[in-house]
Formats: structure tokens, C-alpha cells, sequence
């Protein structure tokens, strides 16, 4: 996959990678401990895959782990 390409993922996908509730993801976002979400349409939201998997990998970080 080109490194150049940006994938918007939306929400089911980000709860997955996350391993979040949909309350849980929202009230993380509010406290600023989780990516914003942008908008991509008039009712839709996404989320920049690389930014979900940064946080992903971060909490791998935290925990120790490689």
C-alpha cells in the first residue's frame, strides 16, 4: 500500500481497531485522548486511519510492550 495514501475509516472499523464502546470512544475524544474525528459529509465523520493506529500503538507503548 502506498504510504502516501490517507484511508478515512468510519466508525465500526475505528471501534474495532480500538477495541472501544461508542461511549467510551466519544467521552475519549472529548477528553482529548483519542483523534478527532473529521467530517466528510453532512452527516458522516470518519477518522484518519494513521491516527487510529498511532493511538493504538501508543497504548501498546504504555503497557510495555514492543
Amino acid at each position: 500500500m502506498d504510504a502516501n495514501v490517507i484511508k478515512v475509516l468510519r466508525m465500526p472499523e475505528v471501534l474495532d481497531r480500538a477495541g472501544l464502546s461508542r461511549p467510551t470512544l466519544y467521552r475519549m475524544i472529548s477528553a482529548g485522548k483519542f483523534p478527532q474525528p473529521i467530517k466528510i459529509g453532512e452527516r458522516a465523520t470518519g477518522w484518519i486511519d494513521r491516527e487510529v493506529d498511532a493511538w493504538v500503538q501508543d497504548r501498546i507503548a504504555a503497557r510495555g510492550g514492543a
